[in-house]
C-alpha cells in the first residue's frame, strides 16, 4: 500500500465516522484519546498564550547562544506559572506556550498568570539576562487569554501524535498575541466578564483594563492590560 493510499483511506475514514464524545473532568493526555473520531468535551475551558515578542529579529540578529537562552528563560517562567496557578502546558510551538485552565475560577487563574508573567518576565528573566549579556535587547512578550467550549481531539500518526484543541478559545487566544506587547496581556470581552474585582482593579481600586475594538475579528470588545502581579 502507498502512502497515498493510506492518505486516501484516513480521509475517507474520518470524514464518514461518527462522533465519539464524552464529557471531560481533567486535561487529557493523547494516549487517553483514540487516533479515531474520538474527543472529550469541556463546557468551558480557558486558553492562555504566551509569546515572545519580535523572535524573528531575535534569531537573526544575535548569537544563536543568546536567543536560545532567552528561550529557554521565557518559555520556564512561562510554564511555572501556568502550573502554579493549575493550569495544563499542552503545547510549545517555538517561541510560545499554551496552557489550558479547567478549574471553577479559570478565567481567573489564567488572568493571574499573565499578570504574574509580566512582572517575571520584567523584574527577573530580564535583569538576569543584563547581568549575563552585555546587550541592547530588551525581552518583550504577548500572553492572550480566551474563554469558550473546547473539544480535544488526538491528531496525527501513530507513534507521532498529539492533541488538537477545537474551540474559539484556541484560536482566538494566540491571534490576540499577534497584538503590541506594549499592552502585554490581552484577553476577549468573555475573560473580562468572568473576573473578579480583584483582576479588574488595582491597588487604589483603578481600572487596570483598557477597553479596545479589534478590527481584525468583527471589531470585537477585547482588553489590554500592562499591569503585573508580584509573587515570590
Amino acid at each position: 500500500m502507498t502512502i497515498a493510499d493510506d492518505i486516501k483511506g484516513n480521509a475517507s475514514s474520518i470524514f464518514s465516522s461518527t462522533w465519539t464524545v464524552r464529557d471531560g473532568n481533567k486535561v487529557p493526555e493523547p494516549a487517553d484519546l483514540k487516533l479515531s473520531n474520538d474527543a472529550v468535551y469541556f463546557k468551558r475551558a480557558t486558553i492562555l498564550y504566551a509569546d515572545l515578542d519580535g523572535s524573528t529579529d531575535l534569531v537573526e540578529k544575535k548569537k544563536w547562544t543568546f536567543s536560545g537562552e532567552v528561550y529557554k528563560t521565557f518559555l520556564y517562567a512561562t510554564s511555572r506559572l501556568i502550573r502554579k496557578h493549575g493550569g495544563s502546558i499542552v503545547s510549545y510551538d517555538g517561541d510560545r506556550a499554551m496552557g489550558i485552565f479547567i478549574s471553577n475560577a479559570q478565567c481567573n487563574d489564567a488572568v493571574s498568570c499573565a499578570l504574574e508573567i509580566n512582572y517575571a518576565i520584567k523584574n527577573i528573566v530580564q535583569p538576569a539576562m543584563k547581568k549575563g549579556w552585555s546587550t541592547d535587547f530588551n525581552i518583550r512578550h504577548v500572553v492572550g487569554i480566551d474563554t469558550s467550549e473546547i473539544r480535544a481531539a488526538r491528531t496525527g500518526v501513530r507513534g507521532d501524535n498529539d492533541i488538537v484543541w477545537i474551540g474559539n478559545a484556541a484560536n482566538l487566544a494566540a491571534k490576540l498575541t499577534s497584538l503590541t506587547a506594549d499592552n502585554p496581556t490581552w484577553i476577549t470581552n468573555r475573560v473580562y466578564h468572568n473576573l473578579n474585582d480583584n483582576q479588574k482593579l488595582g491597588s487604589s481600586r483603578e481600572s487596570i483594563w483598557k477597553k479596545w475594538s479589534w478590527p481584525h475579528h468583527n471589531n470585537d470588545e477585547i482588553y489590554s492590560s500592562t499591569y503585573w502581579r508580584i509573587f515570590t
